[in-house]
């Protein structure tokens, strides 16, 4: 059996080392340049590969392709792999066959870090053998290969359910849904949300499906297609309705109800701030409930859990203003919760890579709560236009150093500076980490 994998990075090589112990063929071909790393990782394992390359002699004589979730469908080598009717699948298929632990899958435009960070500490907290992979850490397939996990927490992002087959999550959580990545999908918003449910197409009665059941989107899908297409039991959770068998928000105290089993517990107890971390702190928790962690190890976990960098992560204050960096917010759904948490005026720096982004959901907040906009990117015309009405102050500039400093002689004695892009960031940054990075050291030097 040949498998080709497309991608030398942390997802082909993890996919390359399982391989190459099941007994595959095995063959890496990346067009751009492999690490040094991941180069010793396939040599140490006698795995044949190329970069700066696609070698189609070698490529199309597989019996299946892993692709690497940030290769398009639309490149070349993948459509001729299609057309010659060569399976093409993602690491997370692949990986998943290959191992009988429990496997929890969390998707969502926003909020799946978080969540899956939290759910991984709450079941490590409760003492399971776990293991935490997907779009975060080690790959998924090279601790299936190299580690003895009875439970798997996987982050989960679209490109990477794209590739999902046979892939079935015993507990499956959509944390939203919003516009985001629409250019790796026709700009057709219908092709990302049904790319999100893939996450339980093989679910069964046994499984189960946790969701926002505020989110219209969600809602709107599951109108359509429960009856025809989910199979698992629903764990819906909401911080407007009370909920029967889910979780819900009655005043202060969350409140879960699953398999007649009750938890309670006061918000004011749970380390992460803000509405939209109460229904992380839901999802994460119905998990816990389901897999019967103790309730008081649930508690001590949610209030000393210490939240996510790059995602509203308090940086300094510097006389008397506070630098958050939310560097992660890549699109508008994720900037719109970073605002919302906002309680003090704003400066805000944002921008990078448009998306297909509208920003017409922002205009309140931004009137509300925006005193000036530093635009971060090579192209902010759609910001400027956006809102070059609403703000006092707009300055546009394309490194960080100067995003900072513009942003220090702003701000004044109760002011808050928060980078919450509202965009990718492959314009003047490696990546989102990258960006929030730089903007950290930056405060730092003030």
């Amino acid at each position: 059996m040949r498998l080709v994998i497309l991608g030398g990075g942390e997802s082909g090589v993890g996919t390359a080392i399982l391989a190459k112990k099941k007994g595959y063929d095995v063959f890496v071909s990346d067009f751009g340049k492999i690490s040094d790393k991941y180069k010793k990782d396939l040599t140490n394992n006698d795995i044949q590969w190329e970069e700066e390359q696609h070698t189609e002699d070698l490529i199309l004589n597989a019996d299946q392709v892993m692709k690497s979730p940030g290769i398009p469908d639309k490149v070349s080598i993948v459509k001729k792999l299609v057309a010659k009717n060569i399976p093409v699948i993602s690491e997370i298929e692949f990986a998943s066959k290959f191992t009988t632990a429990v496997l929890i899958g969390i998707t969502g435009s926003n909020g799946k870090t978080t969540t899956t960070m939290l759910t991984y500490h709450l079941l490590k907290q409760g003492g399971l053998n776990v293991g935490l992979g997907g779009n975060i850490g080690k790959s998924f397939a090279w601790q299936v290969a190299n580690e003895n996990y009875d439970y798997y927490v996987l982050e989960l992002s679209s490109f990477q359910l794209d590739g999902c087959y046979n892939f079935n999550p015993h507990i499956a959580i959509i944390t939203n849904i919003s516009p985001d990545h629409l250019d790796r999908y026709d700009y057709k918003y219908e092709n990302y949300v049904e790319s999100k449910f893939r996450i339980t197409q093989n679910q069964t009665a046994t499984d189960y499906f946790i969701y926002d059941a505020d989110d219209e989107t969600i809602n709107n899908w599951l109108n359509i297609n429960k009856k025809a297409k989910i199979k698992a039991q629903l764990v819906p959770f909401s911080i407007t309705k009370s909920i029967e068998n889910g979780a819900y928000l009655n005043k202060n105290i969350m409140e879960i109800n699953i398999n007649e089993e009750e938890f309670l517990m006061e918000t004011t107890q749970i380390a992460l701030e803000g509405k939209h971390n109460f229904k992380n702190a839901m999802a994460a928790t119905s998990v816990a409930n389901i897999l019967r962690i103790r309730k008081q190890t649930i508690r001590e976990s949610l209030s000393n859990f210490q939240g996510v960098e790059h995602r509203l992560e308090k940086v300094l204050k510097i006389h008397n203003v506070q630098y958050i960096n939310d560097s992660k917010a890549t699109n508008v759904n994720a900037t719109f919760f970073a605002l919302d948490s906002m309680t003090s005026p704003t400066i805000w720096i944002l921008g990078g890579v448009d998306k297909g982004n509208d920003y017409s959901e922002l205009m309140a907040l931004v009137n509300e709560k925006v005193k000036a906009i530093i635009c971060l990117g090579l192209d902010n015309k759609k910001i400027i236009d956006a809102f070059g009405n609403i703000v006092d102050m707009m300055v546009e500039v394309d490194n960080m150093h100067d995003a900072v400093n513009t942003a220090k002689h702003i701000a004044e004695k109760g002011d808050a500076v928060l980078l919450s892009p509202a965009c990718a960031s492959f314009d003047l940054f490696q990546n989102y980490e990258d960006r929030g990075n730089q903007f950290k050291e930056q405060v730092r030097n003030l």
